[in-house]
C-alpha cells in the first residue's frame, strides 16, 4: 500500500512547475475570497519573470494606459506612475481605488 503523499510536485526536482494540493486544502488556501484572492497566470508572470510591480503587472494584462487608471480611480497619471514604481507602498485608500478601477479586489494588488 503507497503512502499518502499531501502534496505533489510536477516538474524536475530543480525546476518545479506546478503543485498539486487536495481540495480541501486549496478552498483553506483561497478562503472566503475564492477566485477573487487568484492571481491570472500572465500577472504572475510579469510580476515574478519580467520584476513589474503588481500595479503594473495587472495595468498590462487588463491592456489599460496609465491614464485610464488613473482617471477611473481618481488620482492623477504623475501619481499613478509613482505607485507603479516596485518599491512603492501606496496607502490602502488609493488600493482600494485603483483595484475598483481594475475590476479586482484590492487583496489581489497585495498577494
Amino acid at each position: 500500500m503507497s503512502a499518502h503523499i499531501k502534496h505533489q510536485i510536477i516538474g524536475p526536482e530543480n525546476d518545479p512547475q506546478y503543485v498539486v494540493v487536495p481540495y480541501l486544502e486549496y478552498l483553506r488556501i483561497v478562503g472566503e475570497a475564492g477566485d477573487q484572492a487568484l492571481l491570472p497566470h500572465a500577472v504572475v508572470e510579469l510580476h515574478v519573470v519580467d520584476g513589474y510591480s503588481l500595479l503594473r503587472a495587472w495595468r498590462k494584462y487588463k491592456k489599460m494606459t496609465q491614464r485610464t487608471v488613473a482617471e477611473k480611480a481618481g488620482i492623477t497619471q504623475a501619481a499613478y506612475s509613482q505607485m507603479e514604481r516596485p518599491e512603492s507602498k501606496p496607502h490602502a485608500a488609493t488600493l482600494e481605488k485603483i483595484a475598483k478601477a481594475f475590476g479586482i479586489t484590492v487583496e489581489q494588488l497585495t498577494i
